[in-house]
Formats: C-alpha cells, sequence, structure tokens
C-alpha cells in the first residue's frame, strides 16, 4: 500500500513501464533515462513512507523507555555527523579514491565558492531548529497524533511553494489542503479531549508536543521549499549541497548543545544514555535526511509531504500494538480526512493545468549556469579540476 501511494500519480505509468531499461529514444550518456528517472521517484517516495514511520515510532520508544534519558540535542548533532561523513565518502568515491582531486574538489566548491556555500546556512540552522523541535514533540504527544499532526507541514509548504516558486496549485489541491487541515484538526480536538484511553507517560505536556509541532511545520515548509529552489537551481551535487548543510548542522547544533544542556552533558557526557535503540534513531535520522535530498531533486516538496502522510497509516498500526493507542472514531475520522487529501491530491492534472517549473539560468558564484537536467542519481560532479 505504501508503495503504491508513494508514487503517486506516476504509479501506473512506472507498472506500466516495467523495466529501469533505456527507452526507445536516445538521452544523453550518464543521465537517467525517463523510465529510469520515475522509478527512482517512485522508489525514493515509497521508502520515505517507511522511513518516517520507522522514524517517529523509534523515537518514541527511545524517549519513553524507563532509565537514564539520552539529551536530544546530542541525538540531532550525530545524525548530522553521519550524514555529513556519509556524503564525505560518496564524494570521495566519484573522484575514484584519488585524495589529491577530493581535497581540491572541496577547496573550490566548499571556500572558493563560498557564496554558494553560505545559501546553506539559512536552512541548516532551521532544519536543526526542526529536529530539536521533533524530539519535543515526540516526547509529549503519542506517536500516532505527532504524524498525524505533522503533515501541517505538507500545508506550511504548499504555501511557501507558491511564494518562493512561484508554483501554481490547483483548485482540487487547494481543496485537499483544506481536508488535510479539517483532518489534523479532528485529530487535535481528540487529544484535548483525551477521549483515547491510551496510557499518558509522566511529564508528557500535549501543549507543549502542539507547539513544538507547529514550530516544527512552518520550519519544514520554508526550509524544505527553500533547499528544493537550491538544488533544481544549481548544478551542485546532492551529496555536496549535504556535506554543506552537515557543516553548518553541525557547527549549529553543538551551539544548542551547549546552551540548552551543556552543563548536564558536561558532567554526565555526550554519550548519557545511549542504548542500541537511541542508536539505531540517529543511524535512522541520518539516513532520513539523505533520503530527502533525494526526493527533492527527483519529485517536488509537496508530493514528499503527501507521500509521507501515507506513514500515518504505518505508524497508527505500530502504535496501537507497541504503546497501546486506542483509534477513536474522531481519530479515524481525522486521519481518514488526511489520507483522503493524499488521494485528491495525487490525482493526475490536466495537461493545461500542469505548470512547468521555471527554468532557472542564474549564474552561481562560479560564473556556471545551472541545468535541472545536469545530475543523475550519484550526480557527477561538474566542477572538475584539470588532469581529473
Amino acid at each position: 500500500m505504501a508503495a503504491a501511494g508513494a508514487g503517486g500519480g506516476d504509479a501506473a505509468a512506472g507498472a506500466a513501464a516495467g523495466t529501469v531499461g533505456p527507452p526507445g529514444g536516445h538521452h544523453q550518456p550518464g543521465l537517467p533515462s525517463a523510465s529510469q528517472h520515475r522509478w527512482l521517484k517512485q522508489a525514493s517516495l515509497a521508502v520515505l513512507v517507511v522511513q518516517n514511520a520507522s522514524l517517529i515510532l523509534s523515537i518514541r520508544y527511545a524517549r519513553t523507555l524507563p532509565g537514564d534519558r539520552f539529551f536530544a540535542t546530542t541525538a540531532v548533532v550525530m545524525a548530522e555527523v553521519l550524514k555529513g561523513a556519509t556524503c564525505l565518502l560518496l564524494l570521495f568515491a566519484q573522484k575514484r579514491g584519488n585524495v589529491k582531486h577530493f581535497v581540491l574538489f572541496l577547496h573550490e566548491a566548499v571556500l572558493v565558492q563560498y557564496v554558494d556555500t553560505l545559501k546553506l546556512a539559512v536552512p541548516s540552522l532551521i532544519y536543526t531548529l526542526q529536529n530539536n523541535l521533533q524530539y519535543v514533540a515526540i516526547s509529549n504527544l503519542p506517536a500516532a497524533t505527532f504524524q498525524v499532526t505533522y503533515q501541517l507541514k505538507i500545508l506550511t509548504t504548499a504555501l511557501f511553494s507558491v511564494l518562493m516558486l512561484r508554483r501554481s496549485l490547483s483548485r482540487l489541491q487547494w481543496a485537499s489542503l483544506l481536508l488535510l487541515f479539517l483532518g489534523v484538526a479532528l485529530v487535535q480536538v481528540q487529544q484535548a479531549g483525551g477521549s483515547n484511553g491510551s496510557p499518558r507517560p509522566g511529564g508528557q505536556n500535549p501543549g507543549v508536543g502542539l507547539a513544538a509541532v507547529v514550530a516544527s511545520c512552518l520550519s519544514s515548509g520554508f526550509a524544505g521549499v527553500y533547499f528544493e529552489k537550491i538544488l533544481k537551481g544549481s548544478s551542485g551535487s546532492v551529496w555536496l549541497r549535504n556535506v554543506q548543510l552537515g557543516l553548518f548542522g553541525t557547527l549549529l547544533g553543538l551551539a544548542g548543545l551547549w546552551w540548552a544542556e551543556g552543563g548536564a552533558v558536561a558532567s554526565q557526557g555526550f554519550f548519557f544514555g545511549y542504548t542500541p535503540a537511541v542508536w539505531g534513531v540517529v543511524l535512522n535520522q541520518a539516513f532520513g535526511g539523505l533520503l530527502v535530498a533525494v526526493v527533492v531533486k527527483y519529485a517536488d516538496n509537496i508530493l514528499k509531504g503527501f507521500a509521507t502522510s501515507l506513514s500515518i497509516v504505518v505508524s497508527t498500526a505500530a502504535s496501537v500494538r507497541l504503546f497501546g493507542f486506542q483509534v477513536d472514531p474522531l481519530f479515524a475520522l481525522g486521519a481518514g480526512l488526511v489520507i483522503g487529501a493524499v488521494y485528491l491530491y495525487s490525482l493526475p492534472r490536466t495537461a493545461a493545468a500542469v505548470t512547468p517549473p521555471p527554468q532557472n539560468t542564474a549564474p552561481l558564484a562560479s560564473g556556471r549556469h545551472a541545468d535541472p537536467e545536469e545530475e543523475p542519481f550519484l550526480p557527477k560532479l561538474l566542477a572538475k579540476e584539470k588532469g581529473s
């Protein structure tokens, strides 16, 4: 079910293709064919559904276990470090293990083209804030309630897409956003009324959780669209962009750690409370960060958000099993409206209604012009040194 829904309107096209090989026509060597592009889009969205559900459930599980509780700020920093290290390894592999060319490339891409690097400071700051807010929210809300409420980020992403990317939405899409909002509102009414009989761990504050979710949704919408604009409006590799994000994210995460929990971390240790479950959360979060970067390259941020909402089904079913969550009629109605919004948004638009994305040819700091078709799945880096 997740795989079918994640592909959205392209699911039927992907099934009809039946292959990821090159189509009958010719395409530029090294670039993915049309069928490969569709397959990558569907696969990345499908995996995102599963990853999102497992991340929320694993955070909830790790934060509600008895015993020493780990510091969320350290988990955010570790996820950034692992994500950046993974991207560095991918870039190193693209340089075929040539240390000299790898170092020269990083110097050129990160330091010489410092203007492009500085562009990533804004989304990195917001992503760091968002990741910390997620821990606050999940610690104060049931996993299923958080998962439904967090879909408000689809609404904020749509609004920022219209404002920042000049993307047009059909009436049906606007109607689906309204259904989404109503569904989330019903779930919050159910949560406030405490009609679900699931146990509430000590110290849990639904008001704090809701405030954290709303703030996280606003930050997610802006940062996601901003990052999409950078990815689709430049020739930089997805992995290079994540290295740049990781640099800022690690520094900002450490600053947040020092400000919020510096004394406690200094006295108890950076890895205080870490268990295999916590390490699983860190690895899941780092993997998800890379996956999102691929998804926004081959789809768009709004479609990514709607595919993520399908993880409500997975997380709700797992919450019933793992945490004793009880699905009452009000929650079921609200979640059903959100899933209905997914279906409505995924309906194909007519050719006349589709507005092609603008071709951004603005020069980068290096003087090169952007071409949105330049990057394959593991993008070849365009700033090649002489002799590489």
